[in-house]
């Protein structure tokens, strides 16, 4: 069987403790058991030559990393530049990007994804985008009116939310990180989720896992690593639609897809280009490290 080597673009501080990370120590195993050549790469290593004749990826060192069949990117917030840069310096060499430079880069504008998503039928909670404070009392009642969630379009698993439970309270958030010149987004509250949402994990145009993520007592986000919980859950046709519409709106072969349970009906909250694996795969014990390097598998028609 022919075998690939896999570049798993990470972000973080160390190449000896990185690899141990639940996700990349997963992709890694799940790769070799499969009978593939598994290479884990740090990105920040990495630098690149842009040429027309011979173009060239380089590693600390100097060691040329031209000869990869496939790459599965994993690239931290804070380095979607160079870590989307270097994607595409892979896809330039002809190597399959399992999600590749343009939809990771799109899936990581906050604003940008939720008007994709609209465009191509996604349902999303009520959400407003306002340039000045002055607009600030409108885009409140464009909303719905309080409680309400701001978030910052550059925040991260959870961070830069909050909830403000008052129309001062929300007021008081929106004109303070407007006067920080910070870009933000205001949506309405679904109070009857109760603190839980979903995620549903796709990968190549089909929900592989599903698991419901409930936030502590007294806190209104559910991210695992903010001490959320994960549990198993049934999901619904329409939101396996939902999830795999988002995906390919989106572009990308892997996908974590959240969404809430309205009043409404399914809402889409966020798309995920990197989703980790530890929450679902141990929640739902399937394996979604393999099913990832099958999609790779199936795009070479090597199986």
């Amino acid at each position: 069987m022919r075998s690939f080597k896999q570049e798993k673009v990470l972000t973080d501080l160390s190449h000896k403790l990185f690899p141990e990370l639940y996700s990349n120590k997963r992709i890694l195993e799940a790769g070799e058991l499969r009978g593939h050549e598994m290479h884990f790469l740090n990105l920040k290593y990495c630098y690149m030559k842009l040429d027309a004749n011979t173009p060239e990826i380089h590693y600390r060192g100097g060691k040329v990393l031209n000869d990869f069949d496939a790459v599965i990117p994993r690239i931290r917030p804070s380095m979607t530049y160079y870590g989307c840069a270097l994607t595409r310096q892979f896809e330039a060499l002809k190597v399959f990007a399992l999600n590749n430079a343009a939809a990771i880069t799109q899936s990581r504008d906050k604003l940008f994804s939720l008007q994709l998503l609209l465009n191509n039928g996604v349902e999303i909670p009520t959400t407003g985008f306002a340039n000045s404070p002055l607009d600030t009392d409108d885009l409140i009642k464009m909303v719905g009116g309080s409680p309400l969630i701001v978030k910052l379009l550059e925040g991260t698993q959870g961070k830069g939310v909050v909830l403000a439970e008052t129309k001062k309270a929300a007021e008081s958030v929106i004109n303070a990180f407007k006067s920080l010149n910070a870009n933000i987004l205001v949506q309405e509250f679904i109070k009857e989720a109760n603190g839980k949402d979903l995620r549903l994990f796709v990968v190549d145009g089909k929900v592989v896992a599903a698991m419901q993520r409930e936030a502590l007592p007294g806190e209104f986000r559910a991210n695992i690593h903010l001490g959320g919980t994960a549990s198993v859950v049934k999901v619904t046709a329409e939101e396996k639609r939902i999830a795999i519409k988002a995906a390919k709106a989106m572009n990308l072969k892997v996908a974590g897809v959240d969404i809430i349970r309205s009043s409404k009906g399914p809402l889409l909250l966020e798309v995920n280009s990197s989703p980790g694996l530890e929450g679902i795969e141990g929640a739902t014990q399937k394996d979604i490290a393999g099913e990832m390097i099958k999609a790779i598998e199936k795009n070479f028609k090597w199986k």
